[in-house]
């Protein structure tokens, strides 16, 4: 159930009430049985998962900048090379 935040517009009372999305929203204070109203907040989204990306929803500013970090030469993003050890006869002395 949601929680909705109600201000009383007689003396400045703020409350929480958990109510269902069908009860009728609160119209008198508590405390001094003045107006109520709503009170709305701007809530955070986050969108998680393998169809979004970050840069969706930056400005163009912010994601050239980002764009010009995540290319990097070609030498920093190559994975390390394993070495091989070499064989343990010399090519250069002949086999007896």
């Amino acid at each position: 159930m949601p929680t909705y935040q109600y201000a009383c517009t007689s003396c400045g009372e703020q409350l929480e009430v958990v109510q269902k999305f069908t009860d009728d929203a609160l119209t008198e204070c508590p405390a001094c049985q003045g107006r109520l109203r709503k009170v709305f907040n701007a809530v955070g989204i986050v969108f998680k998962g393998s169809g979004f990306y970050r840069t969706d929803n930056r400005s163009s500013t912010s994601s050239s900048t980002t764009s010009s970090t995540a290319s990097k030469p070609a030498a920093e993003s190559k994975p390390a090379e394993t070495s091989t050890p070499a064989s343990t006869t010399p090519a250069s002395t002949p086999a007896a």
